[in-house]
């Protein structure tokens, strides 16, 4: 073929399309397109049951809490950029924002190591009011404009009263987001720690509130021992029971997701928080401009390597196999293959 009086074989076409990929590669080539974000809230629960160690694997090998900051770092590797995380805490019946939702690609570093320094000794009291903990994160992640991730193993200490889980006062669903369980489903004893933070053995039945003795007696309360109206309306006998040992509280956690409208998922049954995250939230879509040059440039590179194998196959460094080509097979009448004209 010719064209503007040069003429055009195999090898010139195939070198033309090389130098014209690769001038649009130097170029540049980009693409604007849609890309799904989180803008999240994370609050991780700090209180003493935390320490429980009943995950990892082998299970048992990491405790609840150093699972969690696990699973918020690989969290933000499987999140793409211009996705924005904050962080909080919770203990007693508040959660406690740390910072802002920040950019996870340009601050990864100083995210990493927020996440890796959060402690149990950092919680201000040891009573542990789950309910009452989440309702305060969905407060601060609504003010924020977040979605929200709230992990914890669900222990309420002291456990919740007769009259059950205290009313949400929100509105359910406002707030988008995931609850995620941690911990083990067996009963598991809880570490007990010195005044120097070493572990001092695990906590006994004596040592936990086995009931919740705070507001109006239960309706039974008459029929026990040593009740007294005034002095003893919650009987005069020790509760008895086994708070002195935790699991996750999956059917509790269940329940809050239902009555806010968030999700819930565990944190032992599932890989990877990003798409369990993502399904439970509204999307959000940021234009992201994307490179593609390199597309251009593989294009050329393949060009080229073709060039490269039909030249070598016309080269004499084949004569048997061009000559090969030229023959056709035929059978011998005793069976053995031939070949000729």
């Amino acid at each position: 073929m010719t064209f503007f009086g040069i003429e055009f074989d195999r090898r010139t076409a195939l070198l033309t399309g090389a130098l014209a990929l690769t001038i649009a590669a130097m170029i540049g080539f980009h693409l604007v397109r849609n890309q799904r974000i989180a803008d999240v809230l994370a609050i991780i629960d700090i209180t003493g049951s935390m320490n429980t160690r009943d995950m990892g694997n082998p299970r048992g090998s990491q405790d609840r809490l150093e699972s969690a900051k696990t699973a918020l770092v690989n969290l933000m590797q499987d999140l793409p950029c211009d996705s924005r995380l904050g962080l909080g805490v919770f203990t007693e019946r508040i959660s406690y924002l740390l910072f802002d939702p920040a950019e996870i690609c340009a601050n990864y570093d100083a995210l990493e190591g927020a996440i890796s320094d959060l402690d149990w000794r950092m919680a201000w009291a040891g009573d542990s009011y789950i309910a009452l903990g989440l309702y305060s994160g969905i407060d601060i992640a609504q003010s924020l404009k977040s979605d929200l991730l709230f992990l914890t193993d669900g222990h309420e200490a002291p456990p919740l009263p007769f009259t059950g889980v205290p009313d949400f006062d929100g509105k359910p669903g406002a707030v988008k987001g995931l609850i995620v369980g941690v911990g083990g489903t067996e009963k598991t004893p809880i570490p007990k720690f010195d005044d120097e933070g070493r572990q001092a053995g695990v906590y006994s039945e004596t040592d936990v509130p086995q009931d919740n003795r705070i507001g109006a007696p239960p309706p039974d309360a008459e029929t026990r021992e040593g009740y007294n109206p005034r002095n003893a309306p919650f009987g005069a006998m020790s509760a008895t029971g086994d708070e002195q040992l935790s699991s996750v509280k999956t059917g509790h956690l269940e329940d809050l997701a239902r009555r806010t409208g968030l999700q819930y998922a565990e944190l032992q049954h599932v890989n990877s928080l990003a798409p369990r995250l993502l399904s439970a939230t509204e999307p959000r879509l940021v234009p992201v401009d994307t490179n593609m040059s390199h597309v251009p440039a593989l294009a050329a590179l393949l060009l080229l390597l073709a060039l490269y194998a039909f030249s070598l196959f016309e080269t004499v460094r084949f004569p048997n196999l061009r000559h090969l080509l030229k023959f056709g097979f035929t059978s011998h009448p005793k069976g053995a293959l031939v070949y000729g004209n």
